[in-house]
C-alpha cells in the first residue's frame, strides 16, 4: 500500500527495561543491568498489548497494537482530524478496514471501492511507513546512557523509572518505567524531544491471543478489484 501524507508519528520507542523477577536487588543493580536483564524478559514474551500516544504539535495519534511478536496482531490506528484504521495481519496477509473519514482523506489508493464495515485483503509486504499499518514485531533492545531515577508506581504496579539519553539524538530524553514487584517487565516509556511527544504502555503480557481473519463476506480482495 502506497504512503499517504500523515502526520509523522512512528517514533520506534521499543527499547525495553524490566528489572529482575522480584523486587528483591533491585536497590543494589545499575541502570545498565536493569537495562539488560529487561531485555530478556521482554524478548521471552508470547504475547503483549502495546498502546501508542504520539504528539507532534497539534496533531495526535493513537494505536492499540495486540501480538504475538511474531506474525499474529491487530491493531487500530485513529487520527485526531484523519480518521481511524484496523488491522488484522495474519502472516503475510494484511485485512484492512477503514472508516470514512480515512476514506476521504484515502487519495490515490488503488483500492478505491472499500468502504466502511468492509475489509480490503491485501499483501502484509505492501505495508510502508506513515500508512498506518503496524508490524507484529518489536524491537527490544537497550541504547544510549541511563540513569536510576525515582521510584512509583504504573498501572498499581510498583515501578522504578530509568532515565535514558543517546549521543545520537541530541535534545531527546527516554523515560523507561520497570516493574520491580513480580516479574521485571517493561510497563511504559515516554520520549520527549523535538516538540514530540510519544508515550508507549506495555500490559496483557503472555495473555491468550485469539486472532482471526474477518468474515468472508465482508472481505474484498485487492486482487479482484485491480482485475
Amino acid at each position: 500500500m502506497r504512503t499517504i501524507p500523515r502526520v509523522a508519528v512512528y517514533l520506534a520507542v521499543g527499547a525495553v527495561l524490566t528489572g529482575c523477577s522480584g523486587g528483591g536487588g533491585t536497590a543494589e543493580k545499575s541502570a545498565r543491568e536493569l537495562l539488560d536483564e529487561a531485555n530478556d524478559t521482554m524478548s521471552a514474551l508470547r504475547s503483549v498489548t502495546v498502546d501508542m500516544s504520539n504528539t507532534v504539535g497539534s496533531e495526535s495519534v493513537r494505536t492499540r497494537l495486540r501480538t504475538d511478536l511474531k506474525e499474529r496482531c491487530t491493531a487500530r490506528t485513529t487520527w485526531a482530524r484523519n480518521g481511524s484504521l484496523e488491522q488484522i495481519r495474519i502472516g503475510e496477509t494484511d485485512y484492512v478496514r477503514p472508516d470514512e473519514t480515512y476514506l476521504e482523506n484515502w487519495s490515490g489508493r488503488s483500492v478505491a471501492d472499500v468502504r466502511p464495515k468492509q475489509w480490503a485483503k491485501v499483501p502484509a509486504d505492501e505495508a510502508q511507513p506513515g500508512d498506518g499499518l503496524a508490524a507484529c514485531t518489536w524491537p527490544f533492545e537497550s541504547f544510549g546512557k541511563a540513569t536510576k531515577g525515582a521510584a512509583g508506581s504504573v498501572g498499581g504496579r510498583e515501578a522504578i523509572a530509568l532515565h535514558v539519553t543517546d549521543k545520537g539524538d541530541k535534545g531527546g530524553a527516554y523515560t523507561f518505567y520497570v516493574a520491580t514487584t513480580g516479574k521485571p517487565y517493561l510497563l511504559k516509556t515516554v520520549y520527549k524531544g523535538g516538540g514530540n511527544v510519544t508515550t508507549t504502555s506495555f500490559s496483557a503480557f503472555d495473555e491468550p491471543l485469539d486472532i482471526r481473519p474477518p468474515a468472508a463476506e465482508l472481505v474484498v480482495d485487492k486482487a479482484d478489484v485491480e482485475g
